[in-house]
């Protein structure tokens, strides 16, 4: 029973400590992406990168609660993971750390994308209504010289 028992928490511990990898691996963003916001000129691209933050923001959400879970699970059944069950807590709370964090920062990047979206949005209807006005203003002009 003895043996059961540090078989699974040694298991759970492996498990957990490759899943960490790869999960802290993915929450930074892909290097692509940067050089996507970097490039944004029209109000879509903008909006494309407002969609693709707030997913990932979601995405880091949902793995911040998962991690909250196990964390409960390590606290109520601390029993089952012998010496191990300080180190799962410990590594479970500062993964719900770093995927709010990353989460936060994915939402202000969202923000700023749809802030500058709305502001592009603007700049092209006044310089299309700018326009309309100004020619229509010569149009008249030429019309009244005649």
């Amino acid at each position: 029973m003895m043996k059961a028992r540090m078989l699974f928490a040694a298991f759970s511990l492996g498990l957990m400590a490759s899943c960490a990898q790869m999960t802290l691996s993915e929450a930074p963003q892909t290097e692509s992406v940067p050089a996507i916001a970097q490039n944004a000129r029209m109000p879509s691209d903008h909006l494309a990168l407002t969609r693709h933050y707030e997913n990932t923001a979601r995405e880091m959400g949902n793995k911040a609660e998962e991690q909250k879970k196990l964390l409960k699970h390590y606290d109520k059944k601390s029993y089952l993971y012998g010496r191990q069950a300080q180190d799962l807590k410990s590594h479970a709370a500062a993964l719900v750390r770093k995927y709010n964090e990353v989460m936060a920062e994915n939402i202000r990047e969202a923000a700023a994308h749809r802030q500058l979206a709305l502001e592009q949005t603007r700049r092209d209807k006044v310089a299309r209504d700018g326009w309309t006005v100004r020619s229509a203003t010569a149009r008249k002009a030429g019309q009244e010289s005649n």
